[in-house]
């Protein structure tokens, strides 16, 4: 049995805590290409999500076709990761408080996708005051990787209650991953799947789906008693 009274959260970064859409699309622009905007991002498949809609397809097709220039789109993704990219309103105020809340671990598991991902993301949060060399676990997965091994890991690592845990995501495989390893969902539909599409395609229960990155926070707090 579980004697530890410690609990446990688990962030996503890219559409959860990072402003991923914006560092995509200001990426696609210094290549002469386009994504459209967030709604319709929002409903494309993944295998399309970065192609573009129907306006946009052929010339980013043309555009992203060859080893060479993906290759320049992922340098320059990364770049403008480090150096430009954000965190949604209200989310570096959060980690800093997670971080220093007595009895929590605290983690950040990512499929990103730029050059040395956890570099990265390091010096994109560094640039808001966020050290995630305080955070308790991290893992960068591969984009097949499921997330449902690494939250595991992450909850057997110290010995955490499933019942006391947590994860952060945007999309269905996030909210799928979180119950397939025993944790407490928080959905958010401001990142890479909208609303509707969580609520009617894959049936996440509206209670759970956070819209803005404010009730989001807000609701991270209510759970783990840290309002007022």
């Amino acid at each position: 049995m579980y004697t530890r009274s410690e609990r446990l959260i688990l962030f996503d970064a890219d559409g959860t805590t990072v402003d991923a859409f914006s560092a995509i699309d200001t990426t696609f622009a210094r290549h002469g290409m386009e994504i459209g905007d967030l709604e319709r991002f929002q409903k494309r498949r993944k295998l399309f999500k970065y192609l573009g809609g129907i306006r946009e397809f052929p010339v980013n097709l043309k555009k992203q076709f060859g080893k060479r220039s993906r290759k320049e789109l992922i340098a320059t993704l990364t770049e403008v990761y480090r150096e430009e990219a954000t965190l949604y309103p209200g989310v570096a105020a959060l980690l800093r408080e997670l971080v220093n809340t007595p009895n929590l671990r605290i983690g950040l598991v990512t499929r990103n996708v730029t050059h040395e991902p956890a570099l990265t993301l390091r010096r994109l949060f560094a640039r808001h005051d966020v050290d995630l060399t305080a955070f308790d676990f991290m893992a960068c997965l591969s984009l097949s990787d499921d997330k449902k091994h690494a939250f595991k890991m992450a909850r057997e690592r110290f010995a955490i209650n499933p019942a006391r845990s947590h994860a952060c995501g945007d999309e269905f495989s996030d909210f799928s991953a979180a119950l397939a390893s025993g944790m407490h969902p928080f959905v958010v539909s401001y990142g890479f799947e909208d609303h509707k599409r969580l609520t009617r395609k894959f049936e996440v229960p509206d209670e759970v789906i956070s819209r803005t990155p404010e009730e989001f926070c807000a609701r991270v707090r209510n759970a783990l008693d840290l309002e007022g």
